[in-house]
Order: structure tokens, then sequence, then C-alpha cells
């Protein structure tokens, strides 16, 4: 098994990053977080003209590793727009994307697109999903659900966590990114913050986390690319290690920022708003834990997770 993804996904991915970038960038996030409603022509053009929708990641390995690059390119610019639910969209139903839910609170963010979604639970449980009207912080809406009868959604769960989880992971890029320009811009003391040992330490700790994280996320994605019966298990893993990777890299870069980093002025603050949604929908960190331990039981995971 390769750990990288194959060049002409990389090459996809740096695309997709100029093409945000020069559509806007941060400002998407901005103008839709003030209209909802605008987010669908705001970013699906953007989209069509990478190609995105033509992309068919269940039944193609390199185009699964495309959509992958995607989801962390949309994450790097923290686009408003469920990048990663649309790829996962069901081949044998009428949809427009796929979202995993949890069966108790079913949300998703959807709020302001007139789409079609389907909705499955970790059991494999498919419904039709529709947003109600109230839109919750972060472009986030309440999911009302009619299940599907006869429709078994369990090859769809590995895929509608882990593609999220790139999403997340471009986050996590951009975060130390942001964070890294800052404190070697920023001095104290007479010399930058990046000089500071205590400073270093910190960004470390954080690439630790991230790197980890990149690493964990393509081995999910050959799971699913090669069949592996553990897909669902490994996605499960890669969701909890996104959620505690997050953890520490938002800590430090929000510590390292100071206050500034929670000012709407900034990227920082931004991005880090937009992801709460990834980080607890469908689970938080430790109901995505408890499902991980019912799952695997005594037998423990396999490959890189053992």
């Amino acid at each position: 098994m390769i750990l990288e993804l194959g060049a002409d996904a990389q090459e996809y991915g740096r695309a997709a990053l100029r093409a945000f970038e020069t559509a806007g960038g941060d400002d998407l996030v901005m103008r839709a977080d003030a209209d909802p409603a605008s987010r669908e022509d705001l970013v699906s053009p953007i989209l069509r003209k990478l190609g995105a929708f033509d992309l068919s990641p269940r039944t193609d390995a390199d185009e699964l590793e495309a959509a992958a690059a995607l989801c962390r390119s949309a994450g790097y610019w923290a686009i408003p727009y469920p990048v990663a639910e649309c790829l996962s969209a069901p081949a044998d139903l009428e949809a427009d994307g796929l979202i995993v839910v949890d069966e108790h609170a079913p949300a998703g963010v959807v709020a302001g697109l007139a789409k079609r979604w389907v909705a499955v639970t970790l059991a494999g449980v498919r419904s039709t999903a529709v947003a109600r009207s109230e839109t919750r912080p972060a472009l986030v809406a309440d999911l009302t659900l009619t299940e599907i009868s006869g429709a078994d959604g369990t090859a769809d769960v590995a895929l509608g966590l882990v593609l999220p989880c790139w999403t997340m992971l471009g986050m996590l890029d951009r975060a130390l990114d942001l964070t890294i320009a800052h404190v070697r811009l920023r001095e104290q003391f007479g010399q930058p913050l990046a000089s500071f040992q205590g400073v270093q330490f910190q960004l470390t700790d954080a690439e630790v986390e991230r790197a980890g994280l990149d690493m964990l996320a393509k081995h999910a994605l050959w799971g699913i690319a090669t069949g592996r019966p553990e897909a669902v298990d490994d996605a499960l893993a890669v969701r909890a290690a996104a959620l505690e990777a997050a953890e520490v890299v938002f800590r430090v870069c929000h510590q390292l920022h100071g206050a500034v980093g929670f000012c709407d002025e900034t990227a920082m603050s931004w991005l880090s708003r937009y992801s709460q949604p990834l980080r607890r929908l469908p689970w938080g960190l430790s109901g995505t834990r408890d499902r991980l331990v019912h799952r695997v039981g005594k037998a423990g995971l396999r490959g890189l997770y053992a």
C-alpha cells in the first residue's frame, strides 16, 4: 500500500485550490454565511468547471483519490458547500448527495440548498432527507427523514464518513499555514514569535497530529477502493483520529493567534467556526469512539490502526 495520492489526484487538488482562491477564497464563506441561499450560485459553477460532479468515486479508485483531493482543497478554503456529501451520492438512487446521520438527531450542512438528499445511519438504514426551514449556525439544518424501505446503505457508510475527514484535513492544513505565517510576522520582546522554543514545540505537536491524520486518511481511502470488509471500522477510526487532531491543531492555532484568532476579520476565525459541523456531525469524539468500540469489540482493528 502506498500512502500517497496519485500524481493526477494531487495535481487535481492543486488545480482546485487555485480555482477556489481565484473565485474569492476566504470571501466565499463570508458571503454564504450572510446569505445561505446564495451558496449554490457561489460554489456550484466552480465545481462544475473542475468536473467535480462527473467524478465516480464509488467505481474508480483514481477518481476516488481525486474526490479526496478535492475535499481537502475545499476544506483548505472552508468552502461553504457540502462537497464531500455530494461526491458520496449513491449511484442506485436519484439523489444529489449522501449524509451520514445520527438516527436520533439527524442534521447536515445543507441549509439553503435545494437538492435531493439521502441520509444513512451507521446501521445502513437509508432515508430521504429534507432540511427544515430553521437554519442553525455554520449553515447546519436539522433533517426530517423518511425511511426508504428495502434499501441497504451499509456500503454507503464508509465513503460518507471518510470524505469529510479529507475536508477536515484540508482545514488543518490551512490552520497551520495561517498560524506559521502569523508567528513569523508577530514580534514579542524584539523577536518573532516563531523563534521561541515554546512556540516551536506547540507547532510540532500540531503538525504531528496533522501528519498522522494524513496517513490514516489515505489508508481509509485505500480500504474503500479495495473493498476491505473492515472499511467501515477504518472509517470510524479515521474520524476519531480527525477529531483528535482537530482538537490539538485548533487549540494550538488559537493559542498562538491570541484574541485576534477569534475576530471575524481573520481567516482563522471563519475556519474554526466552519470546522464545527464536521467535528460535531454526525457524532462528536466520544460518540465516534463509542460506536467504534461497539463495532470492533474485542477483535480490535487491523492494518495501520492496530
